[in-house]
């Protein structure tokens, strides 16, 4: 039996690639950032691991804001941060 398709995405940061499942999704709405728990949220979205390091580099680099290819602000950065696994 062949095993059913799994989709692939990679880390933002770490570039490292899993299960689509296994990574959370970013989308930026009409004004801010959010996090996308149902993957299915309209528009261009980034995917970072649980790894709390990915996320602290995720709000202090542009690694996340070229790929949603939008400028985060000062509040989507602290909305990075207090997101962020323990």
């Amino acid at each position: 039996m062949r095993s059913k398709h799994r989709p692939q995405r990679s880390c933002a940061v770490c570039r490292r690639k899993t299960d689509k499942r296994a990574l959370t999704r970013l989308v930026f709405t009409a004004e801010r950032l959010r996090v996308d728990p149902s993957g299915k949220l309209s528009g261009r979205g980034a995917y970072l691991c649980d790894n709390a390091d990915c996320w602290m580099l995720a709000a202090a680099r542009p690694v996340v804001s070229k790929a949603l290819r939008r400028e985060l602000s000062e509040e989507d950065r602290d909305y990075l941060r207090q997101m962020t696994p323990s």
